[in-house]
């Protein structure tokens, strides 16, 4: 099996498919919404979290591989760092905003369900400590767990990045120990209440990172840390369709108690835990991406159509187009909760949020080129039509 990622140019699958599970994210995060039942978690036991992680730690070490390659380890762990921080601040601009959404929705339909639903009744209660957590990342409202989670996880990048320009399994092996650890022990982060932790557990979500880091390394060093074959791809596409049965076979059950949960008994024996990122979780994930691979290739022909290219735009703009998202959801959830719940206005709610977040997307790329577009033609000799 050759390498499934290219040396060379811009890997448009990355941008479908972040953009891809932005948008699922937003599904999931509206509760009842019909869209969610064709979203990734009605057929695999791993959602778009998983996606989000694993493209994440991709992107990291093959950008900052590159800059540690070209500039030295400091230059390069100084714009980690710089990235670090900007995802700080939109943690802290959206949890901001995400509370004063909520403090509104509550004081104008006096309906406190939200406080509790959404986890930010402890906020409200003591302001004063809920903020000095929040800004510690300890305190997670519901649908602002997993940038902290990937705030952690780039904060401690560099030395993963170091590791990984040594080996991959410098890196590899003790990720794989840390997670082993977790779920042997129940290692965690405590959070905001003291009784809390961390609903991503970084201790454990470290290793779905490291493994999407050490793929995306590969592109830089040329060494593929992972098996080979022609085995390979069958055995990826014949398991990931064989839990996709698995998984309809339990969503069927629950909607209809006759029809039997497949292997049910032992596989919630060992439990589909999202917090400490379940073994089931990354085997499920990683079967699901491999057989991905196998079928969409760098040079597939949908990557060009027209219809993809919303999709790739906020794959491009993902933490902008992220953090939209989570304040759409919300919106859409209240306009939901509140007014008109029937199949019509779900499917209104979605098509707003989709056409804000694909919007936003393009007038973050038009900006971004006419940025740079400016200082060229500053720089060039005028000419008559100037």
């Amino acid at each position: 099996m050759a390498d499934p990622f290219p040396r060379k140019g811009r890997d448009l699958r990355l941008d479908f498919f972040r953009g891809l599970s932005l948008f699922f994210i937003f599904i999931d995060h509206i509760p009842n919404n019909f869209l969610g039942w064709f979203t990734l978690h009605s057929i695999a036991f791993s959602d778009a979290a998983e996606v989000f992680i694993f493209i994440s730690g991709y992107t990291a070490a093959l950008v900052y591989g590159r800059s540690l390659r070209q500039h030295g380890a400091l230059l390069a762990s100084a714009q980690i760092y710089r990235r670090v921080w900007q995802l700080y601040v939109a943690h802290v601009f959206l949890f901001m905003i995400f509370i004063a959404e909520i403090s509104y929705a509550v004081l104008a339909v006096h309906n406190p369900m939200y406080t509790e639903e959404l986890r930010v009744g402890d906020f409200l209660q003591e302001p004063h400590i809920a903020i000095i957590k929040a800004l510690m990342l300890q305190f997670q409202p519901a649908f602002l767990d997993i940038l902290p989670l990937y705030i952690v996880l780039l904060g401690v990048f560099p030395l993963v990045l170091l590791a990984l320009e040594r080996g991959p399994l410098w890196a590899l092996l003790p990720s794989a120990a840390l997670y082993a650890l977790v779920l042997r022990h129940g290692w965690s982060l405590p959070a905001y209440p003291a009784t809390n932790v961390w609903f991503f557990n970084p201790l454990a979500w470290q290793f779905l990172f490291v493994i999407g880091a050490s793929a995306g390394h590969a592109r830089v060093s040329g060494n593929w840390p992972f098996p080979r074959g022609p085995w390979l791809s069958p055995l990826a596409v014949a398991l990931t369709g064989f839990l996709v049965i698995v998984n309809l076979s339990w969503l069927i059950h629950g909607l209809w108690d006759p029809f039997p949960a497949l292997l049910a008994k032992p596989l919630l024996h060992y439990t589909i835990d999202k917090t400490n990122l379940a073994p089931l979780r990354i085997v499920n994930f990683l079967a699901l991406a491999l057989a991905t691979v196998h079928f969409v290739r760098p040079d597939s022909a949908f990557l060009r159509w027209r219809a993809a290219y919303p999709v790739i735009l906020c794959g491009q703009h993902s933490l902008y187009i992220f953090c939209l998202g989570i304040v759409l959801a919300f919106c859409g959830h209240f306009v939901l909760t509140e007014f008109y719940a029937a199949l019509p206005m779900q499917i209104l709610v979605n098509l707003v949020g989709f056409a804000l977040m694909i919007g936003t997307a393009a007038l973050l790329a038009w900006y971004k080129a006419a940025s740079a577009a400016g200082p060229a033609r500053s720089s060039a000799p005028a000419t008559p039509s100037e």
